[in-house]
């Protein structure tokens, strides 16, 4: 996929822990100039430049960047700026979490990083901003600590607006809080199935030319235990001294996908086979033109560490209409 958004006419934005671009993807199809990705991880920053390559691609630490290094690049303030810190000090599904607000904050490695992402926020001044993360970020504690950071840098009404993925066209679960100075409220869009987001695929046995859709065959014993599992059922597959395959999940095809993550493991509702790349990112409404760069694993990190796009685009709709109001 190769997206061209180099009009000077356009809104712009910058992407903070841009990822593979599924944030900046529905931002770009929206009309919007992206003038700048920020990433630290090599291969999501090889798909960004791969798929948006008239941005400027940083592969940096965003502790390390200065905002002033920013501006002599991109040459003007954003008009958005969006961003997508790391959400594993926060998220239930880690099992090494903190216990308190304030310790993952300040104690966990990752949780300064939303920190920097507002530093950044208030330097640039960009109209409208919007951070995700997972809900379990903004209990009482976390948004006070939240909007105490963001009074530092002269904002002083934060919107914690969360979002249910699948009620806005996305077949796949996915509940998250878009942080922001404006209200953020998305139309409401048909329910999709599994079924509905891969119907139109090839098996990835047949001939075909669709990116990231090849799949690693599962050992024999998996396959036996694979082919008995009921749909929407998790299974532990084998177990060993030092090893453990657990928590794949076969879908049903006539209900949502669970929620898609780096570490999902999804066998196909009716073949005995796990997912490819592909169809994972049709669960997170990529689409297929849209090219992820390097292994398997890294391909399903950068899908399950995304925004979706659909989810993406209907928030650059409703910024688009704030900021052309305001004109």
């Amino acid at each position: 996929m190769t997206i061209n958004s180099d009009n000077p006419s356009k809104l712009t934005f910058v992407d903070l822990f841009s990822g593979a671009g599924g944030f900046s993807l529905g931002f770009v199809q929206e009309g919007f100039k992206d003038l700048m990705a920020i990433e630290i991880d090599k291969e999501p920053a090889e798909t960004y430049s791969w798929n948006f390559p008239q941005s400027t691609v940083i592969l940096e630490d965003i502790r390390k960047l200065h905002s002033l290094e920013i501006l002599d690049t991109i040459k003007e303030s954003p008009d958005v700026l969006i961003a997508s810190p790391p959400c594993e000090p926060f998220s239930a599904a880690n099992p090494n979490r903190l216990d308190s607000a304030w310790s993952r904050f300040y104690e966990d490695a990752q949780g300064d990083l939303i920190f920097h992402a507002i530093r950044l926020i208030g330097d640039l001044a960009p109209k409208i901003f919007v951070i995700e993360n997972v809900v379990p970020m903004i209990n009482q504690e976390g948004k006070d600590i939240l909007k105490a950071e963001f009074q530092k840098v002269g904002y002083e009404t934060i919107f914690f607006n969360v979002i249910d993925a699948e009620n806005h066209g996305c077949p796949s679960i996915r509940k998250r809080v878009f942080i922001s100075n404006i209200h953020i409220s998305l139309p409401k869009k048909k329910s999709l199935t599994v079924a509905d987001a891969l119907k139109d695929l090839p098996s990835p046995s047949e001939p075909n030319d669709i990116p990231n859709h090849t799949f690693t065959h599962f050992p024999q014993q998996v396959s036996k235990k694979a082919y008995k599992i009921r749909p929407g059922i998790a299974a532990v597959f084998f177990r060993g001294a030092k090893l453990e395959h657990k928590n794949w999940i076969k879908l049903n095809a006539n209900e949502k996908a669970p929620t898609v993550m780096g570490k999902s493991k999804f066998i196909h509702p009716t073949e005995i086979r796990a997912l490819t790349p592909r169809e994972q990112a049709r669960l997170m409404t990529y689409p297929d033109d849209f090219e992820f760069r390097g292994p398997h694993s890294s391909t399903f990190n950068q899908i399950g560490e995304s925004v979706p796009p659909v989810i993406s685009r209907l928030i650059a709709q409703k910024i688009k209409e704030k900021i052309i109001r305001k004109k």
